[in-house]
């Protein structure tokens, strides 16, 4: 799908965009007084850990679960002025107001954390879930997302592009309305680092574990060109790995036939895993990408899904082994988890 790209500029001087399937006017001036944009926040180094520790203070302040008649996200009705000056629109993308990377840079650090972080808007509906998208809305969110890689990859500040959607309470969103986030990280993150080490020392790594992975019980769902499967190893109660059939680098470099049979596949995925509990469940959904500058012969863009609930009423927290170790202890065999999802009867 090739997207309908509108620029406009919020009034603190935030950059906004829009993406629509049809051509749209989004003449509307955001009409808000807003104060100045808070100053980039600090990168600090752990030594013994050799990984980067961001300081954004100024997140602080963000807005915490407001009721629906002041959503942000919502589009802007009359006088009811939110972070999107249109009256309505597809997807919208635009500049963080309280980011953890990007903003002024002033002179009380000596590693401000440049970057860029964005939010990602999938629809105007704020009662809804990513789950009841349709399908073709779900690829123009995947063709602004590749966008925004490909555009956020050219910032001499991002080392690394980072798409992912939190959502439910019991992860931690701060918003009801659906919408994910992404990070243009100054830095290649400790997870990145360390699959491109591995992948170095085996070129064949990730072909191998998809070819692994489709041999055996714990795929869930699969086409002719993706697969989503629970990984061996999985460390969450309920974790889906999905992967393209061949090796891409980024969102960015993803053929539009790659686009467009992702979303039927992915949105059954989600209504299978909303199927199982009594309510919808928590997660965290993100795409693992190719630093900007490094490794990109060696990584294999692929989604990574997961949720902290283990059972009705239960959820898995990162306790002793996993918080203060990184050694995670799985309460749910992942094939059981696997044949849940299979087995699971989506309402809708």
């Amino acid at each position: 799908m090739r997207p309908h790209r509108t620029r406009v500029e919020l009034a603190d001087g935030r950059e906004l965009l829009y993406f629509d399937s049809v051509a749209t006017d989004h003449d509307q001036k955001d009409r808000r007084a807003l104060p100045a944009r808070p100053p980039a926040g600090e990168l600090r180094y752990d030594v013994a850990r050799g990984e980067w520790v961001t300081v954004a203070a100024a997140r602080q302040s963000r807005p915490f679960l407001p009721p629906t008649d002041e959503c942000p996200l919502c589009p802007s009705q009359g006088e009811s002025l939110t972070e999107i000056p249109s009256p309505a629109y597809e997807v919208a993308v635009f500049e963080n107001r309280f980011p953890s990377f990007g903003g002024p840079v002033t002179a009380d650090h000596d590693h401000p954390a440049q970057g860029r972080c964005e939010v990602v808007c999938f629809t105007d509906a704020h009662d809804t879930s990513f789950s009841q998208l349709s399908p073709e809305r779900v690829e123009l969110v995947m063709a602004a997302l590749a966008d925004r890689t490909r555009e956020l990859s050219r910032l001499p500040d991002v080392a690394q592009v980072f798409c992912f959607e939190n959502r439910g309470e019991e992860i931690g969103v701060t918003l009801h309305h659906p919408h994910g986030q992404i990070y243009g990280y100054p830095y290649i993150t400790p997870t990145t680092e360390q699959m491109l080490n591995r992948a170095a020392a085996r070129p064949d790594l990730f072909a191998g574990i998809l070819a692994a992975e489709r041999a055996d019980e714990r795929v869930v769902a699969s086409n002719d060109l993706w697969t989503a499967f629970v990984p061996v190893a999985a460390r969450w109660p309920f974790e889906v790995h999905i992967y393209p059939h061949r090796q891409f680098p980024d969102l960015a470099a993803l053929p539009e036939e790659f686009q467009a049979a992702f979303a039927p596949l992915y949105l059954d995925v989600l209504r299978r895993l909303d199927a199982l509990f009594d309510s919808p469940l928590p997660y965290v959904s993100g795409w693992h990408q190719a630093p900007v500058d490094r490794g990109r012969d060696l990584a294999w863009l692929h989604l990574e899904l997961y949720s902290v609930r283990r059972a009705p009423g239960k959820l898995k927290y990162l306790a002793g082994s996993e918080s203060a170790m990184g050694a995670f202890i799985n309460d749910v065999q992942p094939e059981l988890a696997a044949r849940l999802i299979r087995e699971a009867v989506p309402t809708s």
